[in-house]
């Protein structure tokens, strides 16, 4: 018989707030803690895989809207609602990325260094200094885990088991 796959490891609901509430007291020491709590808010707020939160196109989040339009896995899209808290920590990203950026131009909602977006080993270092401040192990905290998080909470809130499968991007329910 085939050996069966681990339980995907993930944060409880109180360890989640903590780390938002660490990121949301970070985004008061200036542009880089404002991009932070943004990108802990969208990861949550929408199981994005981290190469998908750091690659998104400005176009994405251009503008105040209520999702967003993710391109996954082999190019495929899919739509994501965005919760209160997430569209206000993106529209205080938009205000310190324009601020940031000045007259420079990107095309990265989370610019990185020489013109490329934000790099996924960049974000995940800031997490574990994040899990730190939110007295978490940071051995226990990575992108992918708030991406586990986001769905276990949903379905342990009631969710329906495809929905969670379509707004995390798997062709596959077993995934």
């Amino acid at each position: 018989p085939l050996a069966g796959r681990p339980l995907p490891i993930y944060l409880s609901e109180r360890q989640v707030k903590a780390l938002v509430d660490a990121a949301a007291g970070k985004a008061k020491d200036g542009p880089m803690g404002v991009r932070l709590c943004c990108l802990v808010e969208l990861l949550y707020a929408s199981g994005m895989r981290v190469s998908e939160l750091v690659g998104l196109p400005w176009s994405a989040a251009a503008r105040d809207q209520e999702s967003l339009l993710i391109t996954g896995k082999g190019g495929k899209e899919r739509l994501v609602p965005l919760g209160a808290p997430a569209r206000n920590a993106l529209d205080a990203w938009r205000r310190e990325r324009a601020e940031l950026l000045g007259k420079a131009e990107s095309r990265w909602l989370f610019p990185g260094i020489g013109g490329k977006p934000l790099e996924r080993q960049v974000f995940a270092l800031e997490l574990k200094a994040l899990a730190v401040s939110a007295k978490l192990p940071p051995s226990k905290v990575s992108p992918h885990v708030l991406r586990h998080s986001f769905a276990s909470h949903l379905l342990a809130h009631g969710a329906d088991l495809r929905a969670v499968q379509t707004l995390l991007g798997h062709a596959d329910i077993a995934t």
